[in-house]
């Protein structure tokens, strides 16, 4: 049965979400629709207003909303270390642990070369030029303990290892082939505590 256009568009746009199929985007438009049209008008403002008022920290590229984000800016900070993450849902998980006070670099995403996704997909020219400025002493690698993720670490610590810095990789309590954002905080301080020196 097709829908009106306007409600197959809200089926369509809703299954741009991650693990949003063609049933449950149905589902919440409908649910939307009939029982909280209120909600979603507010969910469209409020995703209107993220699109366009949410961008980078020119720094360590996690989402924000300034120029510089509130790790960034807090001089109280150990700004010699920077933690490198994939995801921007990583430094939220790092951040719930308690257990880091460096700074980050965010890579949103990891070396694929199948996918496109190379060096520059994954800002290691801006990390490199970061680390060149001279106040970093200690780079943590903690990117997935994926295939990828491990690929990526390995890549980083070539361009980083030249630049004579400490290399240390968080040590992996952390599930092989897991993702960081849904690992336990206890897991992801002892982790960031039990972090080695690659050699």
């Amino acid at each position: 049965m097709a829908f009106s256009p306007l409600i197959d568009q809200l089926v369509e746009a809703l299954r741009c979400l991650p693990g949003v199929g063609p049933k449950s985007a149905q589902r919440m438009a409908f649910y939307l629709l009939e029982r909280n049209r209120e909600g979603g008008i507010k969910l469209a403002e409020n995703l209107e207003k993220a699109m366009e008022g949410v961008g980078r920290c020119e720094s360590c590229r996690t989402l924000t909303e300034q120029a510089y984000c509130s790790i960034c800016s807090d001089l109280k900070r150990d700004h010699s270390i920077v933690c490198i993450v994939e995801t921007p849902t990583d430094v939220l998980a790092f951040e719930q642990s308690g257990s880091y006070r460096g700074l980050y670099f965010v890579l949103m995403g990891h070396l694929s070369p199948i996918d496109g996704i190379g060096p520059a997909e994954i800002g290691v020219t801006d990390l490199v030029m970061r680390l060149q400025e001279g106040t970093v002493e200690e780079v943590i690698l903690a990117t997935n303990p994926t295939v990828e993720g491990e690929a990526t670490a390995y890549y980083i610590s070539e361009q980083v290892r030249a630049l004579g810095l400490t290399i240390s990789k968080i040590a992996h309590g952390v599930p092989l082939g897991g993702e960081l954002e849904y690992v336990d905080v206890g897991t992801l301080a002892h982790a960031i505590s039990g972090r080695q020196i690659v050699t």
